[in-house]
């Protein structure tokens, strides 16, 4: 097993913690963490990685053990979110690197190598889209109506999703087996979503997932003229991000590998053996 190291560094004045393992002289692997959880949901990943991959995975500001400054404090947007992770990779001096991204750690992702994509070595997405396939209606239908006029008649809808019964079904939906999902992962989030203010940075991070789509044009272009490799790895059964999401980077990324896995959102809590077999053998190959 690989020693990870637990660390903070100040980024524009605010703390982010990440956690970090693997050789300083190996290629770099940067994971980039969904909604609602943290870093957290890589523990298990990471020591996989450790052993030819320098990894590192930060908690975004408003999550896991990060700052989570008010919105009166910051003005939380994806490019907020994603103008922080590059400090922290410019601080490390990180400046070549493949991205993990899920989930909030698509658009997050996609960011970063647009604005620099002489800097990424390869993408693995795992459930986090880059495409309008694969946007399961019945789950976004009331994030697009208070993203496009918030307040009273449409933020309960929404705020619904901050709730610890929303926040376990992401974790077992679509999971053949929901017994080997741990309850830590659902009750270890909900208790940082639900500390005091922490409600409305989600809010305002679901007005603004609107504004990652114009991005996507952007990104499509990024990988039919960059070559960078990709992997999609996809928990088939996702009800908020469907398998088309994963099978669309096929159309813009030469020889794109895609592997639809029969599990839910969070994949590499049921299915961490797989994930971790086909990243791998995707990463021993196309960085070798």
């Amino acid at each position: 097993m690989h020693s990870v190291h637990h660390r903070t560094a100040v980024v524009d004045g605010h703390e982010i913690f990440y956690r970090e393992a693997g050789p300083v002289d190996g290629p770099a692997i940067v994971l980039l963490h969904g909604y609602p959880t943290s870093s957290f949901m890589f523990r298990e990943l990471i020591p996989l990685l450790a052993d030819r991959y320098h990894v590192i995975a930060p908690d975004h500001l408003g999550f896991g053990h990060s700052d989570a400054p008010s919105v009166e404090e910051f003005t939380y947007t994806f490019d907020a979110l994603a103008a922080l992770t590059s400090g922290l990779l410019d601080q490390l001096g990180v400046d070549r690197y493949a991205l993990y991204v899920q989930d909030y750690g698509a658009p997050i992702g996609w960011r970063l190598a647009l604005a620099h994509p002489e800097r990424i070595t390869a993408v693995v997405t795992q459930n986090g889209n880059g495409y309008e396939d694969g946007f399961v209606d019945s789950f976004w239908n009331d994030l697009w109506l208070y993203g496009a006029n918030p307040g009273p008649d449409t933020e309960p809808a929404v705020r619904a999703a901050l709730g610890i019964d929303a926040i376990r079904w992401q974790y077992v939906h679509g999971v053949p087996d929901p017994s080997l999902v741990s309850p830590d992962t659902w009750e270890h989030d909900a208790a940082l979503v639900s500390r005091k203010g922490n409600d409305e940075i989600q809010l305002a991070l679901f007005r603004d997932y609107r504004n990652n789509r114009p991005l996507y044009p952007l990104l499509h272009e990024f990988l039919r003229t960059s070559g960078v490799p990709v992997l999609a790895v996809w928990g088939r059964n996702d009800e908020i991000f469907g398998p088309d999401g994963a099978q669309a980077f096929a159309r813009d990324a030469a020889d794109a590998e895609v592997h639809l896995i029969d599990g839910g959102h969070f994949l590499l809590e049921s299915h961490l053996d797989v994930v971790a077999g086909y990243l791998r053998g995707f990463l021993g190959r196309v960085l070798g």
